[in-house]
């Protein structure tokens, strides 16, 4: 049984210091930010352990896309964040003479991160230091699916800051619901879009903003024009990456039906330089988190036709990368999020026919288009809506923290990282001073034959 009152009383308590100001301190920022990182760096051992018994990763791809990318967003922060932080000087026009305006970047407030199980490192960090370096306190719920995980970020946060600043909760959902009953200043979520929709129907109760990272099917499409060997390097790495349990991942294959057959050649032939023969005994190849999601993918397996793969043991967690043709339009394999090594391949005459697909199914979280073509590339980008989009590679935007990350409709709202995070975890409030030593004022009645003039300055 959950104690509620656990909560809303650590709630208070944060409630109580945030109102203290000292978050708002850039000083006291960086060096919370600081601790983070020296702490992240003493449980490396810890954090790639934990992460291998949740979803079996290698310790190159925990620190790749977990560890390193966390400690690479800390640095970049601490570079920047005096300079972002700073009161942003913004023109005045001619109708307020007498007056200077300015942006103030101030903490929201009280922010509630819920992270989900599939980098749930990586996924809880990222926005923690955003929201630490914009001057909040902050709850964060890790995902109960990733346990040992769950277990060490906790561990983390308890002894890199006091609860009443920054706190980690138990992993059970139950507490999500518990948090969500709070009236929080920000909610941030990674997580499906069914509980995501859970999520705004709580903030709205308070009217919280909130940023929802969520998924869908991210489209893989190669035109006939690719370079073939580029292209399946490029999709296999980012399909199987944490074994396809990623939420950019590829998720649908197009290709040009005049390259399609040699495509899947190189594709199968990419698998075994990637994973070996059989991928079951390779130290680079992730498991699928639990039972319940191998059952899941397990039962996609049967819509239609195998062309490489579909091996699976359930005692181990392993599915083999598998392609599949022919999938009725209409099975959860071609309507669903996979979130695992299952790729179905569809294959096209007119890129046109691709376009529309994109622009008639819910918008993805990520496009990804191979093609020699800067022309077609410009197509495909123009004619399309994707939360972000590579042209002749999958996955590698998100790894740049000068871009914006986020989806769009129903791949989500609002994008973080870099300077993104800071922003969308600050308020930018406007201030407008105005000198007392001048007392030229058309605002005021009575107003006369100043109409003209009103007329001539606005324009």
């Amino acid at each position: 049984m959950i104690d509620k009152e656990k909560y809303a009383d650590l709630y208070e308590r944060q409630k109580l210091f945030f109102n203290e100001h000292i978050t708002r301190e850039i000083p006291y920022r960086l060096t919370a930010l600081d601790r983070l990182r020296e702490g992240i760096i003493e449980h490396e051992a810890d954090i790639m352990q934990a992460l291998q018994a949740d979803l079996g990763k290698s310790p190159f791809e925990s620190y790749s896309t977990e560890i390193g990318l966390v400690l690479s967003e800390i640095r970049y922060m601490q570079r920047h964040l005096s300079s972002w932080a700073a009161d942003r000087r913004c023109t005045t026009p001619l109708v307020l003479f007498g007056s200077r305006s300015h942006i103030h970047y101030e903490p929201r407030g009280m922010v509630l991160v819920i992270a989900p199980w599939n980098y749930p490192f990586n996924l809880v960090m990222l926005p923690l230091v955003g929201a630490i370096a914009a001057g909040n306190c902050v709850v964060v719920k890790p995902s109960g699916e990733a346990p040992h995980m769950a277990a060490c970020v906790q561990q983390l946060i308890d002894e890199c800051f006091v609860d009443e600043y920054v706190a980690a909760t138990e992993s059970d959902m139950e507490v999500t619901d518990a948090l969500l009953s709070l009236r929080w200043d920000y909610i941030f979520y990674t997580g499906s879009g069914a509980y995501g929709r859970r999520v705004m129907e709580a903030a709205a109760s308070y009217l919280t903003p909130v940023t929802l990272e969520l998924g869908g099917k991210s489209p893989c499409i190669v035109d006939d024009d690719a370079d073939l060997r580029t292209a399946a390097h490029r999709i296999v790495w980012g399909k199987l990456l944490n074994a396809g349990q990623t939420c950019i991942a590829p998720d649908i294959l197009f290709v040009h039906e005049k390259v399609k057959e040699a495509l899947i050649k190189a594709v199968i032939e990419e698998i075994k330089i990637q994973y070996g023969d059989n991928p079951a005994l390779s130290p680079d190849y992730p498991r699928i988190v639990n039972a319940r999601h191998f059952d899941r993918l397990a039962v996609l397996l049967q819509y239609g036709r195998i062309v490489h793969g579909g091996t699976t043991d359930r005692d181990s967690l392993y599915i083999e990368p598998t392609l599949i043709e022919g999938a009725p339009d209409t099975s959860s394999l071609m309507t669903d999020e996979i979130f695992g090594p299952i790729l179905p391949v569809i294959p096209f005459a007119d890129i046109d026919d691709c376009v529309e697909y994109v622009n008639e199914h819910p918008t993805p979280l990520a496009l990804y288009y191979f093609t020699s073509s800067k022309k077609r590339a410009r197509y495909m980008i123009n004619h399309t809506a994707s939360g972000g989009v590579c042209i002749n590679d999958t996955i590698v935007h998100v790894v740049n923290n000068r871009l914006p990350f986020g989806g769009l409709g129903a791949s989500g709202m609002g994008a973080y990282h870099g300077r993104y995070s800071f922003e969308l975890f600050s308020h930018a409030k406007p201030v407008v001073s105005t000198t007392t030593r001048l007392h030229f004022d058309m605002k005021c009645a009575p107003y006369a034959n100043r109409l003209r003039w009103v007329k001539r300055l606005l324009r």
